[in-house]
């Protein structure tokens, strides 16, 4: 019999957010904006755990209340504004498989600032994983404006982000391109730590819509979610039961 693999799902939430102080735990729609997430996993059909890394009391306390594990504080060295989300993931495995000799096949990371990514997302991700045997699948959006016609500015001249003599000119020539979105991150755990990334050279991708991608990391993107759940909620999931 085929041994079935040991998915975790590790949802990073550190305390010290500057761009909006105490993020991930303010109220978005009346919940707060971590326990989305959790929602999300505890539905997921592959997930065997779900582990909250962080360094913060109020945040563990949340997130054990609504039914993740907080099995070790997130230490200071690894909870600062430059700190990758690799080495994150690494120490909370790390830890995990030391403490307890459990051991995984694949990780999953959960970015909090996702809150529309739903249980779906999270299992067509990992579906794709095991059935393809990819290094890595992650979720990915259109990108709205494409960078074949972007430009990077040196003081105030601007020069072509792609240079290609040969780049079209309308439109519709364009190729669509996609850009990560951080709702899900999906690794091989030999890759997580022989390779040091999330992303292994065999990538594939998930596609959700631009609203089910909004990222909030600022107040801006904060008002565009408050504004999305207020008013889009409904459209969202009838969308997503077209999908089905």
């Amino acid at each position: 019999m085929e041994k079935k693999p040991r998915i975790i799902g590790i949802i990073p939430a550190r305390g010290g957010s500057k761009g909006i102080p105490d993020k991930n735990i303010m109220s978005l729609a009346g919940k707060p904006l971590i326990c989305y997430t959790i929602d999300g996993a505890k539905k997921s059909k592959y997930l065997s755990r779900i582990v909250v890394s962080t360094d913060d009391e109020k945040i563990a306390s949340i997130a054990k209340r609504n039914g993740a594990d907080v099995p070790f504080m997130r230490p200071e060295s690894l909870s600062k504004d430059d700190t990758p989300s690799v080495a994150v993931v690494q120490h909370a495995i790390s830890f995990i498989e030391e403490q307890e000799g459990s051991f995984f096949d694949v990780i999953v990371l959960l970015q909090p600032t996702s809150p529309f990514r739903n249980e779906k997302y999270i299992d067509d991700a990992i579906k794709k994983q095991l059935e393809t045997g990819a290094d890595s699948v992650i979720t990915v959006c259109k990108v709205k404006h494409n960078p074949y016609w972007n430009f990077i500015c040196k003081e105030d001249r601007l020069y072509p982000l792609i240079t290609n003599d040969n780049k079209p000119t309308r439109r519709q020539d364009l190729l669509q391109t996609y850009a990560p979105n951080g709702a899900v991150y999906v690794v091989k755990r030999d890759v997580l730590f022989t390779q040091n990334t999330m992303f292994g050279n065999d990538l594939r991708g998930i596609i959700m819509s631009a609203e089910e991608s909004i990222d909030i990391d600022d107040y801006y993107d904060w008002f565009l979610a408050e504004m999305t759940s207020k008013y889009w909620k409904e459209w969202l999931n009838e969308k997503r039961k077209d999908r089905k």
